[in-house]
């Protein structure tokens, strides 16, 4: 796979003699502990004449570089400011870890050793302090590449950080949760920077090793099979392409999890050209990233099963290529779905509802799910709606739903919860079928309806939709990723699970 080497995180004692560059992690006004004013000492107080201005520490994620003098064994100490005491998150420090990632790599470095005193007004364990940074680091490092000309394409270094200021006992676990949720960010990240000749209906199994690797059974239904399940609004997307639509069923339980699973839907659109109702040129570009619901899913699955987390999940994808051709889907069809309801269809490019329509009722019909949870870069009024801090939710359960909004302020993955009212059922009537899949004004705000539909192929089972178009790709590096995809939404669902099993 195109993707770059993993980092390396190791507790350890001391500063060991070798180590070429040294990291202070400091907060601001709350002067130095122990080993950094050891290693200010040696140094004859240059940290702190650096850090001697109130304002130095007191952006998050600043790095502060200083060439030692011969005395020290290290080349390079930089204190990294963790801002001001009382303001230190879980997302914060991830934060200021990705941005010391991008700093060690710009000069050119490839090894580190964290330090950390206990600070006080911190309320987190070092350990957990530790641990996001390193999950901030190695998020930040992830690096997507297909060029083989590229300056050192091929050769990228690992990463290798020890780390100082906590217990192995209690670092080893910690680090084990964050390299899993780095596990499932990266290669969910790596499904949507895929090329669509690389990903696409055809291929996407063996794109599902890694998830065998870890523990996780996959199933992959062929069309004959969705045919025998009368999964025909998939059927009907993926009508117009030469690479037939499949579904795949991920199905991970870890020790002494419940019988009951929680089911999680992921849109896998490899390719949406808009079908029939063909996008605009400017519309199409970044549509590869289509399935960036299902990337999530498997990002979520392999870092629930890379750290043995003891809860019961499935995962299905709807996985398909909307193209036009004279096969395609054509507005006006009426389609008879997996649960017998008939879908009259109108705008063509609306084809995420529909593949959905039969992936819901799937998993609410054979697994009995205690909670449905589905993903999709579903609509473009969302984004008009929401613009680009938040993405959409909608849920029939509002503790649920408080839940996930929660999660999601922890890592900053950030939802705002939108009306699921009966009310939209009025726009979905139509004269010939169970259901109109678009609202008749197609100006109308889209998002509402969507999930209106959506909710009659949920069984009532507690449900949540979670509208995450316009957050699938970033158009520039950010501090916890470089340009490209973002795996939105992995990061929200590991916080919402891991939380809720603490919590019973």
């Amino acid at each position: 796979m195109p993707q770059s080497p993993v980092p390396v995180f190791e507790a350890a004692d001391g500063i060991s003699a070798e180590t070429s560059v040294v990291v202070i992690l400091q907060t601001a006004e709350t002067g130095f502990g122990p080993r950094a004013a050891a290693l200010d000492a040696e140094m004859g107080g240059i940290l702190l004449r650096a850090c001697s201005d109130p304002a130095a520490l007191a952006d998050s994620g600043t790095c502060i570089d200083l060439i030692a003098p011969q005395a020290v064994s290290a080349r390079r100490v930089i204190v990294l400011a963790l801002g001001k005491a009382e303001a230190v998150s879980a997302l914060s420090l991830a934060r200021a870890g990705g941005l010391l990632a991008a700093h060690l790599e710009g000069k050119g470095e490839c090894g580190a050793t964290l330090v950390l005193d206990p600070i006080a007004g911190v309320d987190l364990p070092g350990a957990e302090i530790l641990a996001r940074i390193a999950l901030g680091m190695r998020l930040r490092r992830y690096r997507f590449d297909m060029r083989n000309r590229r300056q050192g394409a091929g050769s990228d270094r690992t990463l290798r950080v020890q780390l100082i200021g906590a217990a192995g006992a209690d670092l080893t676990p910690a680090l084990v949760r964050i390299n899993a949720i780095a596990d499932g960010v990266e290669y969910a990240r790596t499904l949507v920077n895929l090329p669509p000749n690389h990903l696409h209906p055809d291929s996407f199994h063996d794109h599902l090793e890694p998830l065998r690797e870890a523990g996780i059974d996959v199933e992959i239904l062929d069309p004959a099979r969705l045919k025998e399940l009368g999964m025909n609004a998939i059927l009907a997307v993926g009508s117009g392409s030469v690479r037939p639509p499949r579904v795949a069923v991920l199905r991970y339980r870890g020790k002494s999890a419940p019988s009951q699973p929680m089911a999680f839907v992921g849109k896998g659109v490899c390719f949406d050209s808009g079908g029939l109702c063909i996008k605009r040129g400017e519309q199409m570009f970044d549509m590869k990233a289509d399935m960036g619901g299902a990337a999530a899913v498997v990002g979520l699955l392999i870092a629930l099963a890379r750290q043995g987390s003891p809860v019961h999940a499935v995962g299905i994808l709807g996985i398909a290529e909307n193209m036009p051709s004279g096969t395609a889907l054509k507005p006006r069809d009426i389609i008879t779905t997996a649960s017998g309801q008939t879908v009259e269809v109108f705008d063509t490019d609306a084809e995420g509802r529909l593949i959905l329509a039969d992936c819901l009722y799937y998993a609410a019909s054979r697994f009995n799910p205690s909670v449905i949870v589905d993903l999709a870069t579903l609509t473009y009024s969302v984004m008009r709606g929401l613009g680009s801090i938040f993405a959409g939710l909608f849920s029939t359960d509002d503790a649920i739903a408080s839940q996930m909004i929660a999660a999601g302020e922890n890592v900053g993955e950030r939802f705002w919860q939108l009306p699921l009212d009966r009310a939209y059922d009025e726009g979905l009537q139509s004269p010939f079928a169970d259901l109109r899949h678009h609202a008749k004004d197609m100006e109308d705000g889209d998002a509402p309806y969507a999930a209106a539909f959506l909710r009659h192929f949920t069984e009532d089972r507690p449900w949540v939709h979670l509208d995450i178009a316009g957050k699938e790709l970033a158009e520039k590096d950010r501090p916890l990723g470089r340009e490209g995809a973002t795996a939105f939404g992995v990061q929200m669902l590991e916080e919402w699970v891991q939380s809720g099993r603490t919590a019973s």
